[in-house]
């Protein structure tokens, strides 16, 4: 069941078109990536999904929403760069946000104890938020996103600026918040929407160009590719190999070299039946399926 619809959102900055009427919908329980390089407008996106920023046009409807109801308490938002009071600890802060969600104090309390053990900073409670490494403020951030239980939790890529240690955990974090609520992250780390998420949406130049799941994907451009590794350098070797009709593209790089296929099991008799007669000095054959990345390439440039 979709949690939110979004139907011909548009947003203008002056006579500039930003986002061009793109339309999707966000199903209940899922995590969803919003895919997109820098400027493609993911930040633009999620401002006006969390109501910050008001639409030029189009609308963002919320399941069983009510006439004149304020959706906004149905969102959790984390910014991308989230600013704190460092000179209050995690759980003031917690307590105090939720108090500006509509929390009694007392059930403040009980949800900041809570969630700062979710997240995996209780141990940490008491110490400034001035003196937290970046990784403990990114999960100090999405506890305050969550603090009043939203149905939908907005992330603003939520680890672009952390080390792979803080990395880790947030996405581990991310696995377990999924099971409570519907996701949506914005990122243009693939190799992190590939890995946490159920559904992908890719945005490229303010419209969005693609959607599904990875399976998705895969069977409709079913691709693969043989990566390949000489001794020596690679270009004399697999010249000959541009010409065939299930290969699609060939990259080479030094001694090695990447063989994008629509028909892998096709060229990978070509691919060996030439290693062998021309004895190519070969280090390396390996067989692998289409990354994110791949498709994110390929479907930009359409």
């Amino acid at each position: 069941m979709a949690l939110v619809h979004v139907k011909d959102l548009v947003k203008n900055f002056q006579n500039t078109k930003v986002i061009k009427g793109i339309s999707f919908k966000l199903e209940a329980g899922k995590c969803i990536a919003l895919i997109g390089a820098n400027g493609a407008g993911k930040t633009t996106t999620l401002k006006m999904l969390s109501g910050l920023l008001k639409p030029s046009g189009g609308q963002v409807i919320f399941e069983g929403e009510k006439a004149g109801e304020d959706i906004r308490r149905f969102i959790g938002y984390l910014p991308q760069h989230p600013v704190f009071y460092d000179w209050m600890t995690a759980r003031e802060f917690l307590e105090y946000t939720g108090k500006l969600s509509g929390l009694t104090s007392r059930k403040a309390k009980e949800r900041s104890n809570e969630l700062l053990e979710l997240v995996g900073i209780a141990d940490a409670k008491n110490r400034r938020i001035g003196k937290y490494s970046g990784g403990m403020k990114q999960r100090l951030g999405i506890a305050q996103a969550i603090v009043h239980k939203p149905k939908l939790i907005l992330l603003d890529e939520p680890v672009s600026a952390l080390d792979p240690f803080g990395r880790r955990e947030v996405l581990e974090l991310l696995e377990t918040l999924k099971l409570e609520a519907t996701i949506l992250f914005s990122t243009h780390i693939l190799n992190d929407a590939e890995e946490v998420c159920e559904e992908i949406l890719f945005l490229h130049d303010g419209e969005i160009v693609e959607s599904g799941s990875m399976d998705d994907f895969r069977e409709k451009y079913q691709q693969s590719k043989i990566d390949l590794t000489f001794q020596v350098s690679a270009k004399k070797h697999i010249s000959t190999l541009a010409d065939d009709p299930n290969i699609i593209s060939v990259k080479v790089e030094g001694n090695k070299a990447s063989i994008l296929a629509n028909d892998i099991q096709a060229v990978k008799g070509v691919v060996l039946s030439k290693a062998v007669e021309e004895n190519w000095p070969l280090y390396k054959f390996e067989i692998s399926s289409i990354s994110l990345e791949d498709i994110f390439m390929k479907v930009v440039r359409k």
